[in-house]
Parts: C-alpha cells; structure tokens; sequence
C-alpha cells in the first residue's frame, strides 16, 4: 500500500514538472496550487484504494460507516477546562514526547526541517506571491495574538466568569426552589402519617355522634310511648270517674225519687231531734 501511495505521488510530481516546463496552462495550475494537487491526491488514492482488494473496500467502508453509523450511548469524558501543551503556538507537547526516545531532542526540528526541504526541493509545495500573503498574514496574526492576546484573554475570563456566576446563581436558586419543594414534600409526608390518628378521631367522633342520635331517638320513642300510656290511663280514669258520677247521681236520683213526703217529714223530724240531743250532749260537756 505505501509502495502504490508513492508510486501515485511521484507520477503526480512528474506531471507537474512537465506541465511546469511545457507550458500547459492545466499543469501550470496544478504545479503552483498545492492544494489542486492534494485534492487530486486525495482523489486518485480514494480510486486506487477502492481497486485494490479486500482492504481497500474495508477502509473504505470504515470511512462511510464512521457518519451513518448510529451515536454510541457508552459514557464520554469530560472535556478538560485547559488545553495541552504546545510548542512554537501549534505543535502539541505529545509529538516531541513521542520523537524522543528514537530521535533525541532534536528529532522533531530536524523531522519538521527535513519535510519543508523535502517538499520545497521535490516542489510538492511551490513558493509563490500566495506564500509570502500567508507568511504576512500569519505574522499579522502572530503579532495581534502576542500584542492584544492578554487582553482579550482577560476580558473573555470576565465574560466566561460572569456567565459562570449568572449560572451558579441560576443554580443556586434552582437549587434553593428544590430545597424547599423537598422540605414540603417531607411536611406533606409527615401529614400524611398523622392522617391515620385524624381518621381515628374523625370515626371516635362519628360513633359517638351516631350513638347520641340513637339515644335520642330511643328518648323520643320512651317519652312517646309514655306520653300514649299517660293518655290511656287518664282516658280510663276518665270513664271510670264519669261512671262513678253518673252511677252515684243515678243512685241518688233512685233514692231521692223512692222517699216519700211522709217519710222525709220523718227523717227531718228525727234530725231535728238528734240535732237537739247532740246539743245537750255539748253543753254538759261544756260545763263539766
């Protein structure tokens, strides 16, 4: 594979270079723009892999796969609050790191030296009026990172650190609100326990009420029927004393009607005399 990658870049080389020296305005383009020559890359490597077996096709396939495959759910780590280290503003601390222990110290400068003359003397990459616009750029760029860096760092710290302090705030008060929806929720639940002894006391207090209406309805029917008793009695002592009266005005009637004159010339006559000898009875024992 690394054979058929070299091989596709020195045909590549070639045809810049007679481009270059004949003329050809396709060519011409294609020796002073790098990146024609990279996408072309690119383009004629993705062609050969795809022909050139099982392996090609994996990588291939691994490429599709790697944007329609579905999100992983497994866990990811927290980002880190700081980047790595760097070098010279771009190059990681991890790529010297790795060169070290094969290539000591100065491994990585002269690997990095190495590539840019490799690329400038095999015109892989072609210096132009574009580089030297890059190279003017990036020190503009170099120069307003190292001049106005520190303050725009400090002023993002302020913004970063005031959307941290509204967030906190938010949090706290989030935190707060839910504090308390929890000490409520554990008032309600404490209620909620003591609602068994109120459903007691509710049921003592309904017995009892169910109880005093009972009473008092058994009271309303004893006086009722004491009431109907008390009436019958005096009805039956009314006809009794109404017989009585009738029977003795009857009688009396009878006895009155039945004595004649004579006889009650008689019976005044001997009252009249029992009446005077009552009289001396008296006043003997008056003057004894």
């Amino acid at each position: 594979m690394t054979s058929r990658v070299s091989a596709i870049l020195a045909a590549l080389c070639r045809r810049a270079r007679r481009g270059r020296h004949q003329g050809a305005p396709g060519c011409k383009n294609l020796a002073l723009h790098p990146s024609n020559m990279l996408s072309r890359l690119v383009f004629v490597s993705a062609s050969a892999l795809k022909g050139s077996g099982p392996l090609g096709a994996g990588l291939v396939q691994a490429s599709r796969s790697l944007h329609t495959t579905s999100q992983s759910l497994a866990p990811l780590p927290p980002l880190p609050e700081k980047g790595g280290k760097v070098r010279h503003g771009i190059f990681p601390e991890e790529i010297f790191q790795l060169l070290y222990p094969k290539t000591g110290v100065t491994g990585p400068y002269m690997l990095g030296t190495g590539l840019i003359l490799y690329m400038l003397s095999k015109e892989i990459y072609v210096i132009n009026h574009e580089t030297f616009a890059a190279a003017s750029i990036g020190a503009v760029i170099i120069y307003g990172v190292k001049k106005f860096g520190p303050k725009v760092a400090a002023m993002a710290d302020k913004i970063n650190e005031d959307r941290v302090a509204k967030a906190q705030e938010v949090k706290d008060l989030a935190m707060s609100s839910l504090a308390q929806a929890i000490e409520s929720e554990k008032k309600e639940q404490w209620r909620a326990e003591g609602r068994s002894m109120l459903f007691d006391a509710k049921r003592n207090n309904v017995a009892m009420l169910l109880e005093t209406n009972y009473r008092e309805r058994l009271h309303m029917v004893t006086n009722e029927v004491k009431r109907r008793l008390d009436y019958q009695i005096a009805l039956q002592n009314l006809h009794r004393r109404m017989e009585q009266e009738h029977m003795v005005n009857w009688v009396e009637k009878s006895v009155v009607s039945s004595i004649t004159p004579q006889q009650e010339k008689e019976s005044i006559a001997k009252c009249i005399t029992d009446l005077k000898a009552l009289a001396k009875a008296t006043q003997a024992k008056a003057t004894v």
